[in-house]
């Protein structure tokens, strides 16, 4: 067996049974990036591990093992934010979503690990929680390598226009012309240029950044579900009803 890797900060993504009494639990970790680890006994009665492996809990960890799937060790809980609003809670479970389906194994980030701990923090303090998801994605289209920036076309390495309209591919960005990648039309230059200034506030600039951001996750997908965009569903229709 490895020798284990100790004292590693690490947040739960997802945790599912194992056996008779152990836990699958997927982690997102500082020096590692996404990992599995096998939590033995963590569902008997006895263990306190269950209670402990909680999503948006900041942890420390260790772990050893060979391959890819490696055995938790101990585990320590570190004081952290509280998110308790309904609204924030399914955010959360959508960004623990994203870091699961769709960051590699075993690569490490430790920029995004940092947006995640601020977006967590964030998220257990406010109820606008729009501006704290779209810089998350932000942050986690860069670590992919598919960041840009809002107010360069760049098919052309030109500036954004005001007045002019873009159009959006994920693999290139922002571009002026249409390309085969182009999967967003008419995109306003003043809103782009808003944008590229941080303004998150505006309405305008809340609606092209979700939908630019939407494409770009759902391209990340590849055709796959986000289990946790049903939840904010369920959460408008009851946001209606009421």
């Amino acid at each position: 067996m490895k020798g284990p890797e100790l004292q590693e900060p690490a947040y739960v993504l997802h945790r599912r049974p194992w056996r008779e009494t152990s836990l699958m639990v997927d982690l997102f970790s500082l020096n590692h990036g996404r990992m599995t680890v096998i939590a033995r006994g963590a569902s008997s009665a006895k263990s306190p591990l269950k209670a402990q492996l909680q999503p948006f809990q900041p942890l420390i960890v260790d772990w050893a093992g060979r391959g890819d799937l490696k055995t938790l060790t101990q585990v320590d809980v570190r004081a952290g934010p509280t998110i308790t609003r309904t609204v924030s809670l399914y955010s959360g479970l959508y960004l623990n979503e994203l870091l699961q389906r769709i960051l590699p194994a075993a690569d490490p980030h430790p920029t995004l690990f940092a947006a995640y701990i601020d977006a967590i923090g964030q998220l257990s303090d406010t109820r606008d929680v729009e501006p704290v998801l779209r810089r998350f994605e932000l942050a986690f289209a860069s670590a992919l390598g598919y960041d840009f920036a809002w107010d360069r076309a760049t098919d052309t390495g030109q500036s954004v226009e005001p007045g002019g309209e873009y159009c959006y591919d994920p693999e290139q960005g922002i571009v002026s012309g249409l390309s085969p990648g182009v999967r967003l039309r008419n995109l306003s230059g003043d809103v782009l240029l808003n944008l590229a200034a941080e303004d998150l506030q505006s309405e305008r600039c809340r609606r092209l950044a979700k939908r630019v951001m939407r494409v770009l996750i759902d391209y990340l997908l590849q055709g796959r579900p986000l289990n946790s965009r049903s939840l904010f569903t369920h959460l408008r229709g009851e946001s209606h009803e009421s």
